[in-house]
C-alpha cells in the first residue's frame, strides 16, 4: 500500500473530534440509537476482527517473552490492562463530578481530573494514530474497517467527554485529541516499533474500545437503544464474516 494513504482516516477521525457534538439529534435522553448502533459496530470489530488478528501475534510475542502460566497470555492481559486502566478512569471521573455538585453544585469533574481523563485519552488517540499508520503495512481492506470502526467509536467517545467534562471539553478537549492522533501518526514516520510492541499497543487499544463503548451503553440513566446496539454489531459481524 502507497504511504499516505492512512493519513485520510486520521483527517476524518480528527473531522470527528472537530464537527461530532455539533451532532445535536445525537444527544440526549433517551440514547440515540445512531450512538448504540456505533457502539455495537466497535465492539463487533474487536472481537470479531481484531483479537482473531491478536491470536496470531500471540504466538509471535510469545517468542519474544517466553513464560509459563498466566505470562504465556500477554496479548490478553494486555486487552484486560486496556479495561481495567479506562474502567478505573471512568470511576474516578464519576466520583469527582458527584463530589464537586455536592460542595460546589457544578455538574462538572475538577481541572486536575479534567486533565488526568483528557491526557489519558490523548494517549489512547495517539496509539490509535500509530496503528492507523502500520495498518499500511496491510491491505487497504484492513485499514478501512479498523477506520470505520474507530471513527463511530470516536463518536461515541465525543458524547461521552462532552456529557463529563461539557465547555472545557469543547474548548480545550478535543483539540488536544485531535493533535494527539495527528502526532501519533506521524511517530510512524520517526518510530518504528517492533512487531510485538505493536500487538501489544494493539491489544491494550482492543481493551479499552470495549470498556469505552459499554460504560456509555450499561448506566441505566442513558435509557440506551440495546436493539439499536445489536443491530450495529450484528451487520457489523456480517461484513466482517462475509470478506
Amino acid at each position: 500500500m502507497e504511504h499516505y494513504v492512512s493519513i485520510w482516516p486520521v483527517l476524518a477521525l480528527a473531522l470527528i473530534h472537530f464537527f461530532g457534538t455539533r451532532l445535536r439529534f445525537l444527544g440526549g435522553v433517551p440514547r440515540s440509537i445512531w450512538l448504540s448502533a456505533a457502539g455495537g459496530v466497535s465492539v463487533a470489530y474487536v472481537f470479531l476482527h481484531l483479537f482473531p488478528e491478536l491470536n496470531e501475534g500471540q504466538e509471535h510475542v510469545q517468542r519474544v517473552f517466553p513464560g509459563e502460566g498466566f505470562l504465556r497470555h500477554h496479548v490478553y492481559i494486555m486487552a484486560l490492562l486496556g479495561l481495567a486502566i479506562f474502567y478505573g478512569l471512568e470511576r474516578t471521573v464519576v466520583t469527582s463530578k458527584q463530589k464537586r455538585q455536592a460542595k460546589e453544585g457544578k455538574e462538572e469533574t475538577s481541572p486536575g481530573i479534567f486533565w488526568v481523563h483528557i491526557g489519558s485519552f490523548a494517549v489512547y488517540n495517539a496509539l490509535i494514530g500509530y496503528i492507523l499508520f502500520q495498518r499500511e503495512e496491510g491491505t487497504l481492506q484492513q485499514l478501512f474497517l479498523f477506520s470505520v470502526a474507530m471513527a463511530l467509536h470516536f463518536v461515541v467517545n465525543d458524547f461521552g467527554l462532552l456529557e463529563h467534562h461539557r465547555e472545557k471539553y469543547q474548548h480545550v478537549g478535543r483539540w488536544v485529541l485531535v493533535l494527539a492522533i495527528f502526532l501519533g501518526w506521524a511517530t510512524g514516520y520517526l518510530v518504528e516499533l517492533s512487531h510485538t510492541l505493536i500487538v501489544l499497543v494493539t491489544a491494550f487499544v482492543g481493551g479499552g474500545v470495549i470498556l469505552n463503548v459499554l460504560k456509555e451503553e450499561l448506566p441505566e440513566n442513558r435509557k440506551s437503544r440495546y436493539w439499536a446496539f445489536i443491530m450495529g454489531a450484528a451487520a457489523y459481524a456480517a461484513l466482517l464474516l462475509s470478506i
